[in-house]
């Protein structure tokens, strides 16, 4: 029966928002390639433009665009065999695999099976990071260059090579032995905190968060803890257990930024608190404290304290220090600076800012001027406050953060605005 070619069009729209990583992953493991499984996920969803309006939604959707990918793979292929005819024995052997996507026991998901493709010590570390946030997750190759904090085309360049070493070295399309895993835990652990990270804080467009992110972020590390339940995997889960629990109290209705001292803290989901808490336990209690578990205790300080004031900032600014001892970086200096601004006060929290800005580090990042104007703010130097504003508008990509920009700096014109406000989160 046909039906509304616009609802199955919206339908499909979403499936491909909601789906289409996890169709290619399949895809992918299928045909042993990553362009071709590519070529053969959009054919897939074309062809379901055109067939689902006059024949139906079919009931297991995913099902029908890995079914559909593969035959349109291997119809590909026989057209090439007339110019490449070890395209025509390509298609024999994907002919001959069995159409049903069956899984190995213990990790029983392509997507993991993908990252861990995708993560081989064959690459180098960022462009085994690239690949993934590209490939299983779909961000835009722009995307993951803000999230490296360099140019689309050093990504492209990455994510390319990356491919032919993938193909020409013949790397597995599998997740690996129980032996080998510790040491390809560290990069499969970054690259899923990336991608968290691009869902906790947009790094362009309309939206402050991109719930998509998140949910697929919490649950490759679940996945992970099932697998190797090792501290650090136990503090990436908690991590973004705690952040993720403050998602309803983020921003407004509108879509405008509340700083974290300003949320309603009953709006934080206290069941993702509670299961962060377990973990962050569990990965302490090991005595093997790795950078995320570092953060994850961080962010449980600020996840526990039942009102703004009562946030132990001492204890975060020790925890920083840990974690700059362990795992140095400008972000986390400035994230240390901001706990100092509010343990200390505004001039020796920035006074530190100020050290990281002076040798040219986080020079293209917005949160570092963003930070500094709200410092300055504080102390009454509105001169200074308005020109980092002004600074972190310059840089910023996304909308609700750029709105929340433009307002502090029309508070700084229209009156002497709250010298108090807190760090945003």
């Amino acid at each position: 029966m046909q039906e509304s070619a616009a609802r199955v069009r919206a339908e499909i729209e979403a499936l491909y928002r909601s789906e289409s990583r996890r169709v290619l992953a399949t895809l992918i493991r299928l045909v042993g390639d990553f362009d071709r499984a590519e070529e053969a996920l959009h054919d897939a969803f074309a062809a379901a433009l055109d067939r689902w309006p006059i024949e139906g939604v079919p009931d297991h959707p995913r099902a029908w665009l890995v079914s559909t990918g593969r035959f349109k793979a291997i119809d590909r292929l026989r057209r090439n065999a007339r110019f490449d005819p070890l395209q025509g024995d390509e298609a024999d052997r994907l002919e001959a695999t069995p159409a049903a996507v069956e899984f190995d026991a213990g990790v029983e998901d392509d997507r993991l099976r993908l990252i861990f493709t995708c993560c081989h010590p064959a690459l180098t570390a960022d462009a085994r990071i690239a690949l993934t946030l590209r490939e299983v997750c779909g961000l835009a190759t722009e995307e993951i260059a803000r999230a490296f904090l360099t140019s689309p085309p050093t990504i492209a360049q990455r994510i390319v090579r990356a491919k032919a070493k993938i193909r020409d070295a013949r790397i597995p399309y599998q997740v690996p032995t129980r032996a080998e895993l510790p040491d390809r835990l560290e990069v499969v652990l970054h690259v899923i905190y990336l991608v968290f990270n691009e869902g906790y804080s947009a790094s362009a467009g309309e939206s402050l968060t991109r719930h998509d992110l998140c949910d697929e972020a919490i649950r490759l590390g679940r996945l992970l803890v099932e697998l190797l339940p090792e501290s650090e995997a136990l503090g990436l889960l908690a991590l973004m257990l705690f952040h993720d629990s403050r998602r309803a109290a983020r921003a407004t209705a509108d879509g405008e930024i509340i700083l974290l001292d300003d949320q309603d803290r009953s709006l934080w989901h206290r069941a993702q608190i509670r299961e962060g808490g377990a973990l962050i336990e569990r990965a302490l209690s090991s005595r093997r404290v790795g950078p995320f578990t570092l953060q994850a205790a961080i962010a449980a300080a600020h996840a526990t304290a039942e009102r703004a004031r009562d946030t132990d900032w001492r204890q975060i600014v020790g925890l920083y220090d840990v974690l700059l001892r362990l795992d140095p970086s400008p972000v986390v200096e400035l994230n240390r600076a901001a706990a100092i601004a509010m343990a200390d006060g505004a001039e020796a929290g920035l006074a530190e800012l100020d050290a990281i800005l002076a040798r040219g580090d986080l020079a293209d990042y917005h949160l570092a001027y963003s930070a500094r104007a709200e410092l300055c703010r504080r102390l009454g130097r509105r001169d200074e406050a308005r020109e980092a504003y002004t600074r972190a508008l310059a840089l910023v990509k996304q909308e609700p953060e750029r709105r929340f920009l433009q307002r502090r700096l029309a508070e700084l014109s229209n009156g002497p605005g709250d010298p108090d406000a807190g760090p945003r989160t």
